[in-house]
């Protein structure tokens, strides 16, 4: 819902954001700047999302995962080093998964 008359700031956009795992939290944006609400719908038509997948995308090029303690990111990749032991991928396999990502 877009405001009334010129510099009405009364638009609002519901986004749903992930946090703290698999639990959905609502957000309500109000008095968004109809030019603004304009851009975000404009962008979201461009790539065929919906304002509200359009809002979460845009968050999440703003605002980047905080980093992690080096300790828990060595521990991340020794975790995962583990879980590919014995795990043998080829340049053919490669080249294969390539293939079927481009189908």
């Amino acid at each position: 819902m877009v405001g009334e008359g010129a510099g009405a700031y009364t638009a609002t956009i519901m986004v749903a954001i992930w946090l703290e795992g698999f639990m959905p939290t609502t957000l309500t944006l109000k008095n968004i700047p109809d030019d603004l609400y304009e851009r975000l719908k404009a962008a979201a038509a461009a790539h065929r999302r919906s304002l509200n997948g359009e809002a979460i995308v845009c968050l999440e090029r703003m605002l980047p995962p905080a980093k992690l303690p080096l300790a828990e990111r060595l521990e991340r990749i020794r975790r995962l080093r583990s879980e590919l032991t014995g795990l043998e991928v080829t340049d053919a396999d490669i080249d294969t998964f390539k293939r079927q990502g481009r189908t």
